[in-house]
């Protein structure tokens, strides 16, 4: 009995076999479509570059760009340029702040991540016009928050350890603290 197990175990095999090789699906038609006929070419010309020119200092003032357009932002309250003081360093000033803008408090972040002329900052349910605060510099002992098209939207100067107070461009006045 079990030779004839085997026997029609083989046959079946055989079976299979064949028929899978009978399939159409590996005939070997060529389905690939038909080569493009070459693009006609023109003839290539050579000539010589002009000589090098050396670099130098740029003289002529019609090749440089236009000067931005100052922003005229309100003076801070009894202060005449920079305050006396240490200048800030991006790293004091990095991290998220507790911002008062005319009596509504909310937060701003200023991590050290590149990003136009400064670094990002990140405003964190601020009235406006702090909500448009997208990036952030200093400059002496002066925190500057500038809008997405670099204007400036408020000058801070630091009045202490953890603590910044000004004003924005509105005149509304600001204070950042830790």
């Amino acid at each position: 009995m079990a030779f004839s197990k085997t026997f029609v175990g083989a046959v079946s095999m055989v079976a299979l076999l064949l028929a899978g090789c009978s399939s159409t699906r590996f005939a070997s038609e060529d389905s690939r479509p038909a080569p493009l006929q070459p693009a006609p070419s023109g003839t290539v010309t050579a000539t010589a570059l002009p000589p090098p020119v050396a670099p130098g200092p740029v003289t002529d003032p019609a090749q440089f760009p236009a000067a931005p357009a100052t922003t005229d932002v309100a003076a801070l309250p009894g202060s005449v340029g920079a305050a006396a003081g240490p200048d800030l360093t991006t790293g004091s000033v990095a991290g998220v702040w507790n911002a008062t803008v005319s009596g509504q408090s909310c937060k701003v972040a200023t991590p050290q991540t590149k990003f136009g002329a400064g670094y990002r900052a990140g405003p964190l349910r601020c009235p406006a016009p702090v909500d448009g605060v997208k990036s952030w510099n200093v400059a002496g002992n002066q925190l500057s928050l500038y809008d997405e098209s670099g204007s400036v939207l408020a000058r801070l100067q630091s009045s202490g350890e953890g603590k910044f107070d000004g004003q924005t461009s509105t005149g509304l006045p600001i204070s950042l603290s830790r």
